[in-house]
């Protein structure tokens, strides 16, 4: 009884990840984790690298995990992704030059960057079948990708005026009148330049899991979908009507 009851608590609180791993000399395929990779239930597992790639273009504020010699430490940043560069994609961001991110970190430490997609709590009040069975509970859906790869600094004027130039014409896509660098005078931008240091990662391992009720009955999945799209979860109700 007490292993089923674990399982059962599992399929809605576990928060594991399947890894995908990048490697140029081989073709791409489905990773079976390592030891120390957590559990996670396959039919919540992302494993197809354009579905991975897809969340962190829509969420691309990353959080920058590394460790050192005081221990955990992150960074929010948002990060632009360059799908073709390396087997499974690579980061490139810029920090403060004040950030001693960059300076703690050299080139060729290991990172992890979590991108947290579209997530919302989900009442077991939005299932049909509960009202006929009360055997129900609360729970929360979710996508998020974890990508690791080694860090490099890039200290060079080129690397962040270009990486600006994308990221501000990406971002201001959508505005009237659209921000560029050369709306303001070249001594100012020169100067922000100059204190901000770029990096950039290389993707060697995605992990993804999107938990959007694949478990449970396609009618309190829908039911569910439908209270959060009421409620401005539009993003992750789509999600979950596409789930199977």
């Amino acid at each position: 009884m007490r292993a089923q009851l674990a399982h059962r608590n599992c399929q809605e609180l576990d928060l594991a990840i399947v890894p995908v791993r990048g490697d140029s000399a081989r073709p791409r395929r489905k990773h079976q984790p390592p030891q120390t990779e957590m559990y996670i239930p396959p039919h919540f597992a992302l494993t197809q690298p354009e579905h991975l790639h897809r969340i962190i273009r829509a969420h691309p504020l990353g959080a920058l995990v590394r460790s050192g010699p005081e221990g955990l430490d992150a960074d929010h940043i948002p990060f632009e992704l360059d799908p073709g560069a390396g087997p499974l994609g690579t980061l490139s961001a810029h920090v403060a030059r004040a950030n001693p991110l960059w300076q703690r970190c050299a080139s060729g430490t290991a990172v992890l960057v979590i991108f947290r997609g579209a997530e919302a709590y989900v009442s077991p009040s939005w299932y049909p079948s509960k009202h006929e069975a009360h055997r129900q509970v609360p729970t929360w859906n979710y996508e998020v990708v974890h990508a690791r790869g080694r860090l490099t600094v890039r200290d060079d004027e080129r690397f962040v005026r270009g990486l600006v130039a994308r990221l501000s014409r990406h971002h201001e896509a959508a505005e009237p009148r659209p921000w560029k660098m050369g709306d303001s005078a070249p001594e100012f931008i020169d100067e922000m330049l100059s204190k901000i240091v770029g990096i950039e990662i290389e993707i060697d391992s995605l992990a993804g899991k999107s938990k959007l009720g694949q478990n449970r009955e396609a009618r309190d999945r829908l039911g569910a979908a439908e209270t959060l799209a009421a409620r401005g979860h539009g993003e992750l109700a789509q999600a979950m009507r596409k789930a199977r």
